[in-house]
């Protein structure tokens, strides 16, 4: 029975199961064997031995050891510990560590080596990080104008029938450089190109007076307003000492109003330009500079996104309250003997219900020579109106008829 107690296999407290670490170099790594192990008079001494990749450690300064044990009350059972301390200072002492108890080997504790590679996968972290934010701010400046005009174009407000007539009141000074400016360069791209119609006004657009009544109700006009911010323009003398008053009445007349502003250097700190660059959550400031004149440049389409969305309509053939429905519209149906209806080929009076017509019900007939005495056409027969196919046109069937005026109108 004594001999049956000893062979018992050591039961391993510590470790619970293979561990992996990764210690830098210069640091110190604590391993702990504890395990439970038969113990009697009959039974041989029990010891914990430590093994490096499967051999026995050899005594050096890199390791250091403590051991203890503890019998239980009846003598048949003594816990065993082992701590060793590993001082990792080379490449050579990482490896697999294992605990042994009369060849019996607990789970394995691996050190390998972490500084090199941790660096490593952090910078190329780091460096993927990096790159995608450049290009997330690459795609940003290149497509930042075309995707916003894709959906201004596809989801954004139409400004139609609001009463206005013009998409845009351009204001600028009546100057040879201004005027060239408005009239081959704007004005043409903004109407032959995208369509716009314009309000062009060369005299002072709020001076130090009141708006005159002409100026609101051109305004009123028109669902933008453009100024152009010329040199000749700012030297105004009311550009300098009322601008702030001129552009308060500008924000109660219209929304957000757009002020075309050039490379002006002889006068970089002008009050009305300081003004406008710190309210502009309140208006559009656009810059020409030397490369705007192409028509793919920045300027023109961040110009277009200021300005209302134009819509293209396609032009439908036919009548549009038809168009939704499968059927011809009955009281444009002309009825023949058999009961269907006559194409529109052989309508024998295209001009309307009323004039001088001939016969509807069968085929045509040529027209009755003219009279040989001379007699007009306003004589006898040709003064009548034929309205003997009136009641052949279908008119109860048809029950959607054009409502041209509403209850407000009358």
């Amino acid at each position: 029975m004594m001999a049956d107690a000893c062979a018992w296999a050591p039961d391993f407290l510590s470790p619970p199961g293979s561990r992996d670490l990764g210690p830098a170099l210069g640091s110190v790594v604590t391993l702990n064997c504890t395990a439970w192990v038969a113990s009697g008079p009959a039974c041989p001494s029990a010891s914990i031995q430590w093994l490096k990749d499967g051999l026995p450690l050899d005594d050096s300064s890199h390791y250091s050891l403590h051991e203890d044990d503890w019998v239980q009350e009846n003598s048949s059972m003594v816990l065993l510990s082992s701590i060793l301390g590993v001082n990792v200072t080379g490449t050579g002492d990482y490896g697999a560590f294992s605990c042994s108890i009369r060849n019996v080997s607990s789970a394995t504790f691996t050190l390998w080596r972490a500084g090199r590679a941790g660096h490593v996968a952090a910078v190329l972290a780091s460096l993927l990080v990096l790159l995608s934010l450049l290009l997330v701010a690459l795609l940003y400046v290149r497509c930042r104008l075309p995707v916003l005009l894709w959906y201004q174009d596809t989801y954004g407000e139409v400004e139609v029938n609001d009463g206005k007539l013009y998409d845009a009141y351009i204001s600028y000074y009546d100057s040879p450089e201004d005027h060239k400016f408005v009239n081959f360069i704007l004005k043409p791209h903004l109407e032959r190109r995208r369509g716009y119609r314009l309000f062009l006004d060369n005299r002072d657009l709020l001076p130090r007076g009141e708006p005159s009544a002409e100026l609101l109700v051109n305004l009123s006009r028109c669902r933008r307003l453009i100024v152009v911010l010329s040199e000749a323009f700012l030297g105004r003398a009311w550009c300098s000492h009322s601008f702030r008053e001129g552009l308060c009445r500008l924000l109660e007349l219209t929304r957000r109003p757009i002020f075309i502003t050039f490379d002006l250097k002889r006068q970089p700190a002008h009050p009305a330009l300081r003004l406008l660059r710190q309210h502009r959550h309140l208006v559009t400031l656009l810059l020409w500079r030397p490369g705007s004149v192409t028509p793919s440049s920045d300027f023109w389409k961040e110009l277009q996104l200021a300005l209302p969305r134009k819509v293209q309509y396609r032009a439908k053939e036919g009548d549009p309250q038809t168009q939704l429905q499968d059927d011809k519209d009955p009281m444009l149906t002309v009825g023949t003997r058999d009961g269907r209806a006559r194409g529109p080929e052989r309508d024998p009076d295209p001009e309307g219900d009323l004039g001088v017509r001939g016969p509807v019900f069968g085929e045509l007939s040529a027209p009755a020579p003219l009279p040989a005495n001379g007699a007009s056409l306003g004589e006898g027969r040709g003064g009548e109106m034929d309205v003997s196919d009136l009641g052949s046109r279908n008119y109860s069937v048809r029950t959607d008829f054009y409502c041209l005026v509403s209850k407000e109108d009358m």
